[in-house]
């Protein structure tokens, strides 16, 4: 069996990182990146559009529907897909159902919002909502959720952050949930390299390559023989994109990069906490399109057992991410790769400093908001030894309270993950106020633990200890 001797702590200064120990970036310091050199922020409003510039680049939103329709940077007026529709181009997305319906293919929503509001102006920061309420009558025609999508652009920075709050009030009609995301569709005639992986990333197939007179059908539709692809060097490959799936605790940086000229575009993902099903539920990243995701809670490889259910008289709220949408750029003779080293750099500053202290939202919690767990695994196995064995490397996290082993089908909550040292000692900081249970298991040893008592994270609280 497994055992757990337990401390918990309010949050003081502690490390930002679970999974990626602090690494000091390389290089120019990043705090230099946000100085008064670079220009103050500026907001313009018009009819049917919202553009946030901080003089690197212009992002511009589809105004009061919250679609991200443009993407100016490096002199290249739109890295976005301009043969798409204005609203397929950069999305918030989901799909749901209603209760008691099956299966996991649903009602795809592109959660267009109907109200605008600037939440922050100044110099240093834009940060704007766009908004779609509920109301009975619309019960079946939309998902009975308000919707609260967030853009945030911050001076000096070489990107634009996301969230957004879902809330489902408890007189509220029961549905479910399948899909959540968000979705940009990149210039098909730029992009063609793509990183997931420093031994995951390759040039691409051309979307062209996947229809009928290009590729071949196989078993489902995702997966596709290309059998005369416009780049001859494809033909005879499967493309398909679960093939680029991902497992969240090593899902924090994937995009693409152009060759000429020399840009990248990279999504980045600091924290898991918001995604469901726990460290090891896989999910996708970017794919043939070009497209790259960030999702939130998906039913890929679960199917039914991972959709978000709600009862009647239920009430929720939850706020998914931030990410940050990061672009780079290189002189024309650089190894375009450096793009890749550089997005991985970028993607350890933002896990340090994690938890963000910029959104404005007061559902976001910041870093003097939240707790600590901290303690030691060890293993009692009469079969491996007599005396107690430190818990090596084990996954120790904390959940909403359920069943051992339930985590891997939570999705309603919040879930924060460390693993363990060598001797079983473990540290899950920055963990967000609230109900728990610990959930551990080592790697090579049978069972899954859960601590007996539930643990309330509470940023009042003083230390306490448990056994």
């Amino acid at each position: 069996m497994l055992c757990v001797l337990l401390k918990l702590t309010t949050q003081t200064q502690v490390p930002n990182s679970n999974f990626h120990p602090p690494v000091e970036v390389p290089g120019e310091s990043k705090a230099n990146l946000m100085s008064m050199s670079f220009p103050g922020l500026q907001l313009h409003i018009e009819d049917q559009h919202v553009v946030m510039d901080n003089g690197i680049l212009q992002v511009n939103i589809s105004n009061p529907e919250g679609m991200v329709t443009g993407i100016e940077y490096n002199g290249i007026d739109n890295l976005l897909e301009i043969l798409n529709e204005e609203s397929n181009r950069g999305y918030w997305d989901l799909v749901w159902n209603v209760a008691g319906s099956t299966g996991t293919k649903g009602i795809f929503d592109r959660m267009e919002g109907t109200s605008f509001k600037v939440i922050v102006e100044n110099e240093e920061q834009v940060e704007l909502s766009f908004t779609r309420l509920w109301d009975p009558s619309m019960e079946g025609k939309l998902v009975p959720l308000n919707i609260d999508k967030r853009y945030i652009m911050l001076r000096g920075s070489s990107g634009f952050y996301s969230y957004a709050i879902y809330e489902h009030l408890e007189e509220w009609p029961a549905f479910n949930i399948d899909n959540t995301r968000i979705a940009f569709k990149l210039r098909e005639d730029m992009f063609h390299y793509m990183a997931i992986a420093d031994n995951r990333q390759r040039f691409m197939p051309l979307p062209e390559d996947r229809l009928p007179d290009r590729g071949q059908a196989l078993a489902y539709p995702e997966a596709v023989l290309l059998v005369n692809p416009v780049e001859p060097d494809f033909k005879g490959e499967v493309d398909d994109k679960y093939q680029y799936a991902c497992e969240n605790k090593d899902n924090r940086v994937h995009g693409w990069i152009s060759n000429n000229p020399s840009v990248g575009f990279w999504q980045i993902t600091a924290s898991d906490e918001f995604r469901s099903g726990g460290p090891l539920k896989q999910c996708l990243t970017s794919h043939v399109g070009p497209t790259t995701l960030a999702i939130f809670h998906s039913v890929h490889y679960s199917g039914e057992d991972l959709i978000l259910k709600f009862g009647p008289n239920e009430p929720w709220k939850k706020v998914f991410g931030p990410v940050f949408i990061y672009l780079n750029s290189l002189t024309d003779g650089d190894d375009p790769l450096l793009l890749w080293e550089d997005a991985k750099q970028q993607m350890i500053y933002e896990v340090q400093t994690w938890p963000y202290s910029f959104p404005a939202s007061e559902d976001f919690q910041s870093a003097d908001q939240r707790g600590s767990v901290c303690g030691r695994l060890l293993i009692q196995d009469r079969y491996i030894s007599e005396e107690n064995v430190p818990g090596n490397c084990a996954y120790v996290g904390l959940a909403l309270p359920g069943n051992v082993g339930s985590w891997q089908r939570e999705c309603k909550g919040y879930q924060f993950w460390t693993r363990a040292d060598e001797d079983g000692y473990f540290s899950i900081n920055n963990i967000r106020t609230g109900d728990y249970n610990l959930y551990a298991w080592v790697p090579g040893v049978i069972g899954d633990y859960q601590y007996d008592a539930v643990i309330t994270i509470d940023s009042e609280t003083g230390q306490r200890c448990g056994k």
